[in-house]
């Protein structure tokens, strides 16, 4: 039987990524880059995108982000475009929620569009959740 040489299995692997809890520089579009939102992943490495000019795009994940950058529906990312594909493009950069957010504050994406804030919006407090229960006091309970 063979020894083992390497220094661990796939844990080992999916541990890696623990530094990122640290504030990144956010990073802008430049010539030839475009925002975009992923409307739906296809597999295989793709998605489909609406960008911010308007334009329904299929992407390509490219390889750095596979399977590191885990890309789901609603996520605003940054998109290479091709120069010979228009109607294709590659992904460079996913954003997280905050700064996602603070693009968003800074103008660069457009008012309309809706960032994806968590699931089910845990964020948010339920205002009409008050007048679900019915208080009873002791002497009401015993006329029921």
């Amino acid at each position: 039987m063979p020894k083992n040489k390497g220094k661990g299995g796939k844990n080992r692997k999916r541990g890696k990524n623990e530094a990122d809890d640290e504030k990144r520089e956010l990073v802008f579009k430049e010539d030839g880059q475009e925002y975009a939102q992923v409307l739906r992943m296809l597999g295989n490495g793709r998605c489909e995108t609406m960008c911010i000019d308007g334009t329904k795009r299929l992407c390509h994940i490219r390889g750095k982000m596979h399977k590191k950058v885990w890309i789901a529906a609603g996520d605003i990312i940054l998109i290479g475009l091709r120069d010979y594909q228009d109607d294709k493009a590659d992904v460079i950069f996913k954003y997280m929620p905050d700064e996602a957010r603070l693009l968003k504050a800074y103008g660069e994406l457009p008012e309309n569009i809706r960032l994806n804030e968590g699931i089910g919006g845990l964020d948010e407090v339920d205002e009409g959740g008050a007048d679900d229960y019915i208080e009873f006091e002791d002497e009401d309970i015993d006329k029921i």
